[in-house]
């Protein structure tokens, strides 16, 4: 489905809506910014607003949501969050009780939604830099794993930060960095680099979320903060109810990449 590297977001976000696209969104529509989501209830808003505001790296948001309306004004004029994503996740006490193709019979007056940066985005530079990025290769989901490291609590949400995982050849590590710093708006520049257990990762092979890459020979596993954050704080703290993209199915926003760039 190479046709759907070169697809306009709206484009896309139809295919979604009408029921003809589900699967993962690295790749697609590439030079377009991609978002986390993360739903609550109006009542949790302000806490997990702050709880962005303090962990910036796994969290950084790029549109919040008028109470009780499901366009984001900012990055999607005219979309809708509760059809406009493949796949999401129903979160009810911090258990997992759901995964569904729309939020129609979840979504109420009361919620507000937070699209988070999302480090999809930044692979297109890194593409052009000659720099691999494995599941787009390998036309799978990016692993994705629970930390010890800890955020910032506040309010009611704290919990552990999830990377994800891209294995970068050793003699491209610097340019990495250096290519995915200029994006701080959708996670930036790694976490962590090589040394999985230094962060609490026992099995570089099985991810928490996501699918498991090939690592080659000469290739180190480099880590980004991840916008699925949101969802280990839900399984620790147990809100009532938080709504979220499944793994690896981005809201495709239209803004661009270089929209977020410093540089």
């Amino acid at each position: 489905m190479e046709y759907l590297a070169d697809m306009h977001p709206k484009d896309v976000r139809k295919l979604i809506r009408d029921g003809k696209l589900v699967r993962p969104s690295a790749g697609i529509s590439q030079g377009y910014a991609q978002a986390n989501l993360a739903i609550l209830p109006k009542e949790l808003a302000y806490d997990f607003l702050l709880f962005a505001q303090r962990n910036p790296k796994p969290c950084p948001i790029l549109d919040v949501t008028e109470v009780g309306s499901p366009e984001p004004k900012v990055v999607g004029l005219g979309a809708d969050l509760r059809y406009d994503i493949g796949k999401y996740r129903i979160y009810k006490k911090g258990v997992l009780a759901e995964e569904v193709l729309d939020i129609e019979k979840y979504w109420t007056k009361h919620m507000v939604a937070f699209l988070l940066g999302c480090s999809f985005s930044f692979e297109t530079a890194m593409l052009k830099n000659r720099i691999p990025v494995r599941h787009i290769e390998e036309n799978c989901n990016v692993p994705m794993f629970i930390t010890n490291i800890e955020c910032k609590p506040a309010g009611i949400f704290s919990g552990p930060t999830v990377v994800s995982m891209r294995p970068i050849p050793e003699a491209m590590v610097v340019r990495t960095v250096q290519v995915t710093s200029r994006f701080p708006a959708v996670h930036g520049a790694p976490l962590h680099i090589g040394s999985p257990s230094s962060i609490g990762i026992k099995d570089i092979n099985k991810p928490d979320f996501g699918d498991s890459v090939t690592i080659k020979p000469g290739e180190v596993p480099v880590f980004w903060a991840c916008g699925v954050t949101p969802q280990a704080v839900a399984m620790k703290v147990k809100p009532e109810l938080m709504i979220t993209h499944a793994p690896g199915y981005m809201f495709i926003c239209d803004t661009r990449d270089e929209d977020y760039s410093i540089l």
